[in-house]
Parts: structure tokens; sequence; C-alpha cells
């Protein structure tokens, strides 16, 4: 192994370290955060009967929008990530056919490090949007009252 190959993959298992810590804090934050928003909605459905007053109505259409909006954007970053891995892998089987050509035998190691980064990276950037209003939610509604 080459010091340019042993660089590239230490960076590349800080950034699958990175977005993996990322998206286990975000699953755990979410983990916390849905219960109690389904609670406090729940309960608010519960109490308002066939007749919401217009605080209700409200706070059930900025749920729809929410849940709309935060699933459209998550679609869009991971596409965004998904066509960025894309790139990547294809100047990294360029370097392969490169390397191939030159008698060197390229790294499998390398390249699944570098699935797995791209998946990790794209599960990440869908977790965003769907975390970020998730958890501002949780925050409104800890200090909102029912009544």
């Amino acid at each position: 192994m080459t010091a340019k190959s042993s660089s590239s993959s230490s960076s590349s298992s800080r950034r699958r370290g990175g977005a993996s810590q990322r998206l286990m804090a975000q699953s755990a934050e979410m983990a916390m955060a849905v219960p109690q928003v389904m609670a406090h909605r729940l309960t608010r459905m519960a109490l308002a009967g066939n007749h919401p007053s217009a605080r209700d109505r409200k706070e059930f259409d900025l749920m729809s929008a929410e849940k709309v909006a935060a699933f459209g954007e998550s679609w869009a970053a991971m596409g965004m990530e998904m066509f960025k891995a894309q790139q990547a892998m294809g100047v990294a089987l360029a370097g392969t056919w490169a390397k191939a050509l030159m008698g060197t035998t390229p790294s499998m190691a390398a390249t699944l490090g570098q699935m797995q980064s791209a998946a990790l990276q794209i599960a990440a950037a869908g977790m965003q949007p769907v975390h970020r209003r998730a958890v501002a939610n949780s925050r409104r509604l800890r200090t909102t009252s029912l009544f």
C-alpha cells in the first residue's frame, strides 16, 4: 500500500466515522423528539374532537405541511449526495483503470470503504431536514399549552 492510498483510506474512514456519528446522534435525538411531538399532537386531536379550534386547525395544517416539506427536502438532499457519490466513484473508477494499466493492483477495500462512506453520507443528508423539524417541533410544543 502506498502512502497516498493509506492517507486516502484514513480520510475515507474519518468521513465515514463523521457521517456515522452524525447519523447516530440524529437518530437518537429523533427517538426522543418524535414521541413527544406525537403525544402532544395526538392529545390535541383527541381533546379537539369534532370541533377543533382555530389554533388546533393551525397546528394540524402546520403538521401536514411540515411533513411534505421535510420529506421533499430530504429526497432532494439525498439526490444531491447520490450525484456527488456517483461523480466520486466515476473518478475512482478511472483511477482504478489507470492503476491497472500501470501494473498495480487496485484496492477493493478502498472501493468498498468509499461506497460505505457514500451510503452513510446519503442517509445523513436525508435525515437532516426531518431531524431539524422534529427537534424544533419538540422544543416548540414542549412549551405550548394544549388548551
